[in-house]
């Protein structure tokens, strides 16, 4: 019997493709209801394909209890070669684990013409893999997992350069069709035509692309991590869940400098009368934050240290998503509704601001949108280039 714990597009196609097969298949999605101990139970192969690393072992932790010795667990979802050895020390000696993240999208799920990128002892699930498509196999455990986020820090990063070359072209009265039809004449010419006109239905979503590159943007990867932060933008403009092909539209549009709104899931929500952030060209202009839960509540009443401590904390997740840090800001803005805390409020801020100090006001105020806060702060951030 076969376990398939997953969700997103690519798990109901590939979960119909083993009852096409012939497997007995149980499904289980979050969104079911049913302990995934119970799915499970009696598993010969578990399959994962879920979201991000800690989907993968959010769900396998909670799996343990049901897992039977013998069985092996085969890791598809796109995690990285260090979260599949993290999941080896997670199970038990007696499971077996094997990472087989796969090349394709939704269309060659549903036909099974994947590619599928096996690391580990794959002898135990070579024909259940095979279902799915072709089965390469990369060597020992982890490099299955490491062969596709090198495939994708060169596949994804691509497509962020064509998206800008069509900016460029644009901005320089260059026809985009014409740019295209000598483009297909080239190396690029496939990814190029891909990006002609933005997929209407997602493929391969820009978040699943922007995590790709998270995975695999290591320190001196100047591509992928320009190609990332450019990703990062647009996911925060709201692009997350389009096809990444839509990096093209977004493209065209920071190159006129056209104002692009930021707001973020990591942070709590606005009233909608305002952005985040707003980011043109280089710049990022960051909307007054103050010291609020999701819930609207204030955190730390009555504590200007606390409230400060919160608040640069939601500045450096704004910060981190445009791959910026606190050595970026130019010009930062404090309004205090007593300047007598203003001595509380420096000893947090030096915290976090340690190198040159930016341009700053500190305004006292009689007071600011909600009862109870004691400081708003707003900045201007110069991006790194």
């Amino acid at each position: 019997m076969i376990a398939f714990l997953g969700q997103g597009r690519m798990g109901a196609p590939m979960a119909w493709r083993l009852v096409s097969a012939g497997h007995k298949v149980t499904t289980w999605r979050r969104s079911d209801g049913v302990p995934v101990t119970t799915a499970v139970d009696g598993a010969d192969l578990v399959i994962t394909m879920l979201s991000d690393p800690a989907a993968v072992r959010e769900v396998l932790t909670a799996a343990l209890p049901g897992l039977r010795p013998g069985a092996t667990v085969v890791e598809m979802s796109t995690i990285g070669p260090e979260a599949v050895h993290e999941l080896r020390t997670l199970l038990p000696p007696e499971v077996g684990l094997v990472d087989a993240p796969v090349l394709g999208s939704v269309g060659p799920a549903a036909e099974g013409t994947l590619t599928v990128l096996a690391g580990g002892d794959v002898r135990g699930c070579h024909e259940v893999l095979s279902v799915f498509g072709t089965v390469r196999e990369c060597g020992p455990l982890g490099s299955g997992a490491a062969m596709k986020i090198a495939v994708m820090s060169a596949l994804v990063p691509a497509q962020v350069l064509l998206a800008e070359t069509f900016a460029y072209g644009q901005a320089h009265g260059v026809d985009r069709g014409a740019l295209i039809d000598v483009l297909s004449g080239t190396p690029l010419g496939v990814l190029a035509e891909r990006l002609r006109v933005p997929a209407e239905q997602t493929r391969y979503s820009l978040a699943h692309a922007t995590k790709d590159l998270e995975l695999g943007a290591w320190d001196g990867a100047t591509m992928a991590t320009a190609a990332r932060a450019r990703l990062r933008e647009a996911r925060a403009a709201g692009l997350g869940e389009r096809d990444l092909t839509a990096i093209a539209e977004h493209a065209a549009g920071v190159r006129g400098h056209r104002a692009v709104p930021l707001n973020l899931s990591a942070i709590p929500a606005t009233n909608g009368m305002y952005s985040h952030a707003v980011r043109v060209g280089d710049m990022l202009y960051v909307s007054g934050q103050a010291a609020f839960d999701e819930h609207g509540d204030i955190v730390g009443e009555g504590s200007m240290e606390a409230q400060a401590e919160h608040v640069f904390q939601v500045i450096s997740r704004i910060l981190a998503d445009q791959g910026a840090t606190f050595e970026d800001i130019a010009f930062i803005r404090t309004y205090l509704t007593d300047m007598d805390d203003r001595a509380a409020y420096g000893r947090v801020r030096r915290k976090y601001i340690t190198g040159t100090a930016p341009a700053s006001t500190t305004v006292e105020v009689s007071k600011l949108f909600m009862p109870g806060l004691l400081l708003e702060v707003d900045l201007i951030v110069a991006l790194p280039g």
